[in-house]
């Protein structure tokens, strides 16, 4: 495989007995690249997502990440090699604060031995949460328990949580759900401010076709578990198929 593609994942086969999750397929994608994941609910792209991090072992396929293929390591070593995500419902412990979670989520993903004798809140460590915060303009919530948070910022922590171990690959699962219509482009433009500089590509799911038309340069639509369009995100939204299975606008 070409480096040109930081992943490339090919064959991807998942069937749930009679469903078909994912039907054969192939996506390839580049460094820096901002790809949407689109579709309705049990289309696919929350199994895709979930093969390629780990959560979900395919039947058959390959996960290649820089041509090494990483089917079968579990999410932690998969994260490690620089695919990281986050997810619909923020996972963060709540009586914890922001800087926590993400020196957690930093000591987690490191390959790193933890140590009795070496803690976690050395000034390397907080000195790297409080950066990566700050990418988000989330400093002043830094010491706050996140249970008293909204939930956009929570989601804000989350998406800084697969930040913190600097990946190859992050994806987002609808990064944009149970946040107000008036936070969601505020929200984005967060996200993508925080992640201005870096090589990572970006796949991210979202319904929002203005969320998906504003931040994505490429988008995938899937449709029973198989993709029926792969192009620029104006391209995709005029397809017939996606109008009349994803975004019901066909005539």
């Amino acid at each position: 495989m070409s480096n040109e593609f930081v992943l490339h994942a090919r064959g991807l086969k998942k069937s749930f007995g009679a469903v078909i999750a994912a039907d054969d397929l192939d996506v390839k994608v580049t460094a820096a690249a901002r790809l949407s994941l689109i579709g309705s609910n049990g289309a696919g792209k929350t199994t895709f997502v979930n093969m390629v991090t780990g959560y979900m072992k395919p039947d058959s396929g390959e996960v290649l990440l820089y041509g090494r293929n990483v089917v079968g390591l579990s999410p932690r070593k998969i994260s490690r090699l620089g695919v990281c995500r986050s997810f619909q419902i923020p996972q963060l412990c709540e009586t914890m604060t922001p800087i926590d979670n993400l020196i957690v989520a930093g000591t987690i993903a490191s390959s790193e031995k933890i140590s009795f004798f070496r803690p976690v809140h050395d000034r390397r460590n907080v000195d790297h949460a409080l950066e990566i915060l700050a990418r988000f303009d989330l400093t002043d919530y830094a010491d706050q328990p996140v249970e008293q948070l909204p939930g956009g910022v929570r989601k804000l922590i989350d998406i800084a949580m697969a930040l913190v171990s600097r990946p190859r690959v992050l994806l987002l699962d609808e990064p944009t759900s149970g946040v107000s219509s008036e936070e969601k482009f505020p929200l984005m433009d967060r996200v993508m401010t925080a992640l201005a500089g870096e090589k990572a590509a970006v796949i991210f799911v979202e319904h929002d076709m203005d969320v998906v038309t504003r931040y994505a340069d490429r988008v995938i639509a899937f449709y029973s578990g198989g993709i029926i369009a792969d192009d620029t995100p104006e391209r995709v939204l005029a397809d017939p198929k996606v109008q009349e299975f994803v975004t019901g606008t066909a005539r």
